[in-house]
């Protein structure tokens, strides 16, 4: 099979782009011809072409164009609706432009951009609609898309590679119990909770409680930043906060190690790979039930429906206290890790996914 892999750009460490880079291995793995097409690239030991070059590659109706919607692009679209290749629309989820309206006017044109291409990827009946969850694929199945037409494949990821290092906790702090957050600084990522969270918790008989969030802080959501300082200074938690925007791979395997509980507190989630990631490296988790979190944690966390600080941060004592649980949790997340998002597991679901593709 001759496959176009489209993505609106690529760099290291990018979740789109571990997901483009992994499929395009796998199905080259698999015997097929495969080429990746963006505008623009940046650390990748790999050849990328123009955007405008796929349709020349595309010879045949029987070629396949995968393309990674993650943000609103007229290109994609418009080769999409002229192309006669098979199309197979890969959805990671656009955040809902709201979680965004105090602070960043440029975020919420484009993520309303993006998500007002959802209708038209569904009126042209792609031949397969690839979501990353369940939860994704529920934009297109209220859409009419009939079941039989998606197929749900968690992404690829460098997870193995995460595991391979050795740590380095030079710069971690020392407080306990330690509280781990993986992600962006953004609004929908629900830093705020967190901090709420921590002061609930020293205020529980946790004095030297300390809160790692591992993350960049895009300048253009700089309002956001300065309201996450602002509540941690009103919790009075200076002390207590690390944000670490530099993290390195080593340092990360490090703190996934050293912390009590990862915290997931996202108000929105199209997969999040950090779940994984502390699954794997048996890091116990708390977090909260909301967008593709129930599924991509499953049983191996704790699930609250809930972010109220005192409900989260008793659920962060239990499990630092309860040695039995905490062995539970981490049991349960390498075993979830291993049945569900290991690599091998993965390059079969899309062997799975792409005998649909061939027969339509």
């Amino acid at each position: 099979m001759r496959i176009a892999m489209l993505v609106p750009g690529l760099a290291p460490h990018d979740a789109v782009s571990n997901d483009t880079l992994g499929m395009t291995r796998a199905l080259r793995a698999q015997g097929h011809e495969v080429a990746l097409f963006a505008p623009h690239a940046r650390g990748v030991d790999e050849p990328v072409h123009a955007p405008a070059e796929a349709e020349s590659f595309l010879r045949s109706p029987d070629d396949v164009v995968v393309y990674h919607y993650c943000v609103g692009w007229d290109f994609a679209q418009a080769l999409f609706e002229r192309t006669r290749a098979r199309r197979v629309l890969r959805y990671h989820n656009i955040t809902p432009p709201e979680f965004f309206s105090e602070w960043s006017d440029g975020y919420v044109a484009a993520c309303a951009e993006g998500r007002g291409q959802i209708d038209v990827y569904a009126r042209l009946g792609c031949e397969l609609y690839l979501g990353c969850s369940p939860y994704n694929l529920e934009d297109f199945l209220a859409r009419g898309i009939p079941p039989e037409r998606c197929a749900v494949l968690p992404p690829f990821h460098e997870v193995e590679q995460l595991r391979g290092l050795a740590p380095d906790a030079r710069r971690l702090p020392k407080g306990e119990p330690l509280l781990l957050m993986v992600g962006r600084l953004a609004p929908n990522k629900a830093h705020v909770d967190l901090i709420d969270t921590l002061a609930a918790l020293r205020a529980m008989g946790a004095p030297s409680a300390h809160l790692l969030s591992a993350g960049k802080l895009d300048p253009n959501l700089s309002r956001y930043g300065e309201a996450l300082h602002e509540r941690i200074h009103v919790r009075d938690v200076e002390e207590a906060v690390t944000l670490m925007q530099d993290a390195s791979g080593a340092e990360l395997r490090a703190a996934f190690e050293r912390a009590d509980a990862m915290l997931m507190l996202s108000r929105h989630e199209g997969f999040c790979v950090p779940l994984i990631e502390a699954m794997a490296l048996g890091t116990p988790i708390v977090a909260r039930a909301t967008s593709a979190i129930p599924w991509t944690l499953g049983d191996a966390g704790l699930l609250f429906d809930t972010a109220d600080p005192h409900t989260i941060a008793a659920a962060v004592l239990r499990v630092q206290r309860d040695a039995e649980l905490r062995e539970h949790l981490r049991a349960a997340g390498r075993a979830r890790y291993a049945a569900v998002f290991a690599p091998a597991v993965l390059e079969r679901g899309l062997a799975d996914a792409m005998t649909k593709v061939a027969r339509r």
